[in-house]
């Protein structure tokens, strides 16, 4: 998987924009804020159809313009392919692949592959649940576009049902009379995905441990598991059927404590990835530099999967991540991409000195110039 060209309209701060990139290391080096992360940000859009920095549609179009437009080239195992999106303030999105209109997003996520490193992955590990299901969804929507649909009808159904909770206090007849369709919907939805995230856990752990252990020389051993709310055994939630009906049960008997908080207190939105070392939690027991580590493997995992579904590894893309890693760290990130296509952002090249035999492109107020290498 190779992205050959993006051009941008009215993308963030960038007015219009061409870059072309080389098949290696692609270096996007210039000062803060000046466009760096906006482009990779366009790159990582066209390949999961939503932003990394949980922007709304209009936070990427360009102040004072009505809409935005990215258009990327790039090239698969098969031929060479185009996406375009087209953005407007109404939230409205329009997406072509090799100009012809797709209706549903499902239908192109997962055509261009990306994996995305930026420094708050780095807290992967101690950061909240919240972070852990980001980074399965993420991962697992760019390989099944069909877990993206489970997820957007379940998000759907959830916000549904947590209207009908809320007005429950005032209406409680409605609510007695639909929850348990909107609770059988739901628990529907989060069964798809619970074994979706659980299948993943495991095929991912084993990269993980092989990073881990490479990169650390330690002998700690690092294992996942997927923490679901509707508890019970990790293996339980293969069946869909059986978790299915354990999240309607769930949903179904806690009426009252859910119209006192007014929202859904069960379903895979309060799962979790439970990470641990040598049986013990990551996140209360590893030392930062054991989190960094974990942290680090999860996503090199997660080019490791993508390569063993589609036969080539997707495009990594590394938002100023390289400075907030240790030399060795840094160092072993390095020796594990150079042989594939990566794009970079960074205000300084010191200490990437293998990383500069690729194309090194300036960034200034949303403008992109090759420069020396």
């Amino acid at each position: 998987m190779v992205c050959k060209r993006i051009s941008l309209r009215d993308f963030r701060n960038i007015d219009a924009a061409e870059v072309e990139f080389c098949d290696g290391v692609n270096l996007l080096c210039g000062q803060n804020a000046q466009g760096k992360t906006n482009l990779l940000e366009a790159v990582f859009y066209a390949s999961v159809g939503r932003s990394f920095r949980a922007a709304g549609t209009s936070e990427m179009i360009r102040f004072g313009a009505p809409s935005a437009e990215i258009e990327l080239d790039y090239r698969d195992a098969r031929r060479d392919q185009t996406l375009t999106f087209r953005l407007f303030r109404d939230r409205r999105r329009v997406a072509e692949k090799n100009h012809v209109k797709v209706e549903k997003l499902s239908e192109l996520v997962g055509s261009f592959r990306s994996v995305l490193f930026c420094p708050e992955h780095l807290s992967l590990i101690k950061d909240g649940p919240s972070e852990r299901r980001n980074y399965l969804d993420m991962a697992i929507s760019s390989l099944y576009p069909m877990y993206m649909h489970a997820l957007q009808n379940y998000h759907y159904i959830l916000k549904q049902r947590n209207a009908l909770i809320k007005s429950a206090p005032f209406d409680r007849s409605t609510f007695d009379g639909t929850v348990e369709l909107w609770s059988r919907k739901l628990a529907h939805e989060a069964a798809i995905i619970a074994e979706a995230r659980l299948a993943y856990v495991k095929r991912a752990s084993a990269h993980i441990a092989s990073c881990f252990a490479d990169m650390t020389g330690e002998k700690e051993v690092p294992t996942l598991i997927y923490d679901g709310s509707a508890g019970g055994k990790e293996e339980d939630y293969a069946d869909k059927r059986k978790t299915e009906e354990t999240y309607f049960q769930l949903l179904m008997s806690s009426h009252d404590r859910e119209i006192a908080v007014g929202a859904t207190l069960w379903g895979i939105h309060k799962d979790d990835l439970d990470i641990r070392l040598n049986g013990k939690s990551a996140r209360i027991y590893a030392s930062q530099g054991q989190q960094r580590s974990l942290a680090l493997s999860m996503k090199l995992a997660e080019g490791e999967i993508c390569r063993e579904e589609f036969g080539d590894h997707p495009v990594f893309l590394l938002d100023d991540v390289l400075s907030e890693l240790d030399a060795a760290r840094r160092e072993y990130l390095v020796s594990r991409i150079h042989d594939k296509q990566v794009i970079i952002t960074t205000c300084e090249t010191e200490g990437l000195p293998s990383l500069k035999e690729g194309k090194r492109i300036l960034v200034e107020a949303g403008r992109y110039q090759e420069g020396s290498r």
